[in-house]
C-alpha cells in the first residue's frame, strides 16, 4: 500500500509540474513611495520603487513565472502596468498573457493607499526589453518606472556573439512641477509646455555648456572597458517628447525591440518616440583621447528655443585620458527632409532567421498570406472642449473609464458600465465622453490605421498583443495605400509612432481572450481620454480566458465584496487540483491503515 502511495503522489507531483510548466518562480517586491531629490537641480518630489528612481530591473528568463508584490505607501490609489504584456500566435501554438494582471484602469480595480497586490504572471515565450510603469492618475510624470528585461534560455541562442555586459539607459522629458500639478494643468484646459529637461537614469544633464546646464547637477556615467561590446537597452519613458539618441563617434548595431530581434543594422543616432524600447550592441572601438557624450535630444521642436530639454551622460573608458569637451555630436539634420526619421523607422526589419523564445525562425508567421477580417481606422485630433471637459480623442470619443472595471463586471454580470459600440471609422459631428470599447472579432486578423490629425508626433501601443509595422506615410490613409505595405519583414512590435499629418498601419492577429488597452503612448493624450479597449470572446471555449485570480480586487459597483487590503500570499496552485490530490491522499492513508 506504501508503494501504491508513493506512486499516487508521484503521479500527481507530475500532473502538477505539466500544469505548472515545471518553470521557475520568480519573485519581487516593490514599495512605491515619495522621495524629494534634484535631479534638474530644483527639489522636487517624485516616485520611488524600493527607494530607487528609477525603479529596481525587473530580469527573468523565458518561460518565467513572475510575482511582483506591489505595496502602495503613496498618497492616492496605484496600477501598475508591464509593457511586456504581449501575446503572439506562431505556428499554430496560442501564447495568451493574463488580462487580469495588465495594470489598467478599466480591466483592474487600483491599490489603495496602504494596501497591496501582487500580480502574477508568465513570461510565455518571451524574450526582449520593457520597462514597468504606473498607469494611472498622471504618476508616470513622476517616475515609478524601471526597466524589464526578459532573457534567453541557455538553449536558444543569441543572433549575435554574447554581448560583454549588458547596459540600461530610461531616457524621458521632465517637469520639475509634480504629476499632481501637470494633471491639474490638464484638467483646466492647459498644456503642459516644454519639459524642464531630460534626464537619463534619472540624472540631469552633465554640464556640457555652462550657461544651459548649471553647477551641481548629478549626471549618469557609464563605465567601458576598450574593445568590448555592450547591449545598450535604451527606453523612452517620458511624457511626450520624442526623442534622438546618440553616442559621440560610437556605432549604434540595432538588434532588438520591444521583444523581436531585429535586422542587424547599423546608426550613428536613433530616433526613439514615448514609450518604445530598443536595444543595441556597441563596440568600444575608439581611442579614449576623452570621455565621450551619450545625448538624448529632442526632437521635432524648434531647436534653438528647445535646446536645454537634452539630457547628456557620459561613457568613460577605464583608460580614458580626460574629460568630454566640447559640443555635443549633431542631431539629424532634416529640416529640408521631413522624411528623414520617417525612412528610418521603415528600415527596422524583423530578423526573419533568428529563433526568438523558441527554437524556431520567428519570421516564420507568414502575415502577409493572411486575409484581414477587421479593418479599424483611429483617428487622433488635438484634445478640445467636450460639454465642459478638456479630453483628447480617438473617432471622436474621449474614454471615460468605468466605475466598475470591465473584466469584474462580465464575472458577476453588472450592466451598464461599458458599451459595445466604439466605431471602427472616425465620427462626424460632435465629439462625446463614453464608455466605449470595441467588438472584437476572436481569432479575427485586424488591420488598425492610426490616423494622426494631431499637431504632435503620437505613438500608440496595445497592451495584450503585439503587431506587424506595415506601413507609414504622410497623407490621409486610403484603401490604395495597402499595396505599399511591407508584407515580408515587417517588424512585430508593441508601440508604434504615428506622425502628425500622417498614418501608420499594423496588422494584428486578435488570439488572446480578454478585455485589452489601446491607447496614445504619450502621457497627456492617455490622460485626456485617448485610449479604448478591445474585448475578445472565444465562444468555443469560454475556459480560455484566465479566471480572476484569488487576490482579485474589487472595486465599484463590487466594492463591498473587498474584505482584505494585503496582496494575496497564497502559492499559484490550481485549486481545484490541489483539492483532488488532497482528497486522493487521505483515501489512500485510510486504506493503508
Amino acid at each position: 500500500m506504501a508503494a501504491y502511495l508513493k506512486l499516487i503522489l508521484l503521479y500527481f507531483g507530475l500532473l502538477i509540474s505539466r500544469c505548472l510548466g515545471g518553470d521557475p518562480l520568480v519573485k519581487f517586491q516593490f514599495d512605491y513611495s515619495y522621495k524629494t531629490i534634484s535631479p534638474l537641480g530644483v527639489p522636487q518630489q517624485v516616485i520611488v520603487v524600493n527607494d530607487r528612481f528609477p525603479g529596481p530591473p525587473i530580469e527573468v528568463v523565458t518561460n518565467n513565472n513572475v510575482e511582483v508584490d506591489v505595496n502602495n505607501k503613496l498618497d492616492e490609489p496605484l496600477l501598475v502596468n508591464c509593457h511586456e504584456m504581449n501575446a503572439c500566435y506562431r505556428n499554430g501554438i496560442q501564447l495568451k498573457d493574463n488580462p487580469w494582471q495588465d495594470g489598467v484602469r478599466a480591466t483592474n480595480c487600483p491599490i489603495p493607499p496602504k494596501a497591496s497586490f501582487t500580480y502574477r504572471f508568465q513570461v510565455k515565450d518571451q524574450i526582449g526589453s520593457f520597462f514597468y510603469q504606473p498607469s494611472i492618475n498622471f504618476q508616470r510624470a513622476s517616475g515609478g518606472f524601471g526597466p524589464f528585461f526578459i532573457g534567453n534560455r541557455s538553449v536558444i541562442p543569441l543572433p549575435f556573439p554574447l554581448p560583454d555586459a549588458d547596459i540600461v539607459l530610461m531616457i524621458g522629458d521632465w517637469y520639475t512641477r509634480d504629476h499632481k500639478a501637470l494633471r491639474a494643468d490638464l484638467d483646466a484646459g492647459k498644456d503642459l509646455g516644454m519639459p524642464d529637461g531630460v534626464l537619463i537614469n534619472g540624472k540631469g544633464p552633465y554640464q556640457y555648456n555652462t550657461s544651459l546646464v548649471p553647477d551641481g547637477i548629478e549626471y549618469e556615467s557609464i563605465q567601458v572597458e576598450p574593445g568590448k561590446t555592450y547591449r545598450f537597452r535604451v527606453h523612452n519613458v517620458g511624457i511626450s517628447t520624442s526623442l534622438n539618441f546618440r553616442i559621440q563617434n560610437h556605432n549604434l548595431d540595432l538588434v532588438e525591440t520591444e521583444g523581436y530581434y531585429t535586422s542587424q543594422t547599423n546608426y550613428s543616432n536613433f530616433d526613439i518616440h514615448v514609450g518604445q524600447s530598443y536595444t543595441f550592441l556597441v563596440t568600444m572601438d575608439q581611442n579614449a583621447s576623452s570621455d565621450y557624450y551619450i545625448v538624448a535630444s529632442a526632437r521635432f521642436q524648434n531647436e534653438s528655443l528647445w535646446q536645454r530639454v537634452t539630457g547628456v551622460a557620459i561613457l568613460h573608458y577605464s583608460n580614458s585620458k580626460g574629460k568630454a569637451a566640447g559640443p555635443l555630436p549633431d542631431p539629424p539634420n532634416d529640416f529640408y527632409d521631413k522624411t528623414w526619421s520617417m525612412n528610418q523607422a521603415r528600415s527596422v526589419r524583423q530578423n526573419g532567421s533568428a529563433s526568438g523564445a523558441r527554437p524556431n525562425p520567428q519570421g516564420s508567421f507568414h502575415y502577409g498570406n493572411i486575409n484581414v477580417t477587421d479593418t479599424y481606422i483611429f483617428q487622433s485630433l488635438p484634445p478640445t472642449t467636450i460639454h465642459g471637459k478638456h479630453g483628447a480623442t480617438l473617432n471622436g470619443i474621449s474614454f471615460v473609464n468605468p466605475k466598475t472595471p470591465i473584466l469584474l463586471a462580465d464575472w458577476k454580470d453588472v450592466k451598464g458600465d461599458y458599451k459595445l459600440d466604439f466605431p471602427s471609422r472616425p465620427l462626424t459631428g460632435h465629439h462625446r465622453l463614453d464608455t466605449s470599447i470595441i467588438n472584437g472579432t476572436f481569432k479575427g486578423f485586424a488591420e488598425i490605421v492610426f490616423q494622426n490629425n494631431d499637431t504632435v508626433m503620437q505613438t500608440f501601443h496595445m497592451d495584450g498583443f503585439s503587431f506587424y509595422v506595415v506601413g507609414m506615410d504622410y497623407g490621409v490613409w486610403s484603401e490604395d495605400r495597402r499595396g505599399s505595405y511591407n508584407n515580408w519583414d515587417a517588424i512585430y512590435r508593441c508601440t508604434v509612432q504615428v506622425f502628425p499629418g500622417a498614418w501608420t498601419a499594423v496588422l494584428v492577429y486578435l488570439d488572446n481572450p480578454g478585455t485589452w488597452n489601446i491607447r496614445a503612448g504619450n502621457l497627456d493624450r492617455w490622460y485626456l481620454g485617448q485610449e479604448t479597449y478591445i474585448k475578445l470572446v472565444n465562444h468555443e471555449d469560454k475556459s480560455s480566458l484566465f479566471s480572476a485570480p484569488d487576490n482579485v480586487r474589487f472595486c465599484g459597483a463590487l466594492a463591498s465584496l473587498q474584505k482584505e487590503t494585503g496582496g494575496a500570499k497564497s502559492i499559484n496552485w490550481n485549486t481545484n487540483l490541489l483539492g483532488i490530490l488532497l482528497i486522493v491522499v487521505f483515501v489512500a492513508l485510510v486504506d493503508l491503515h
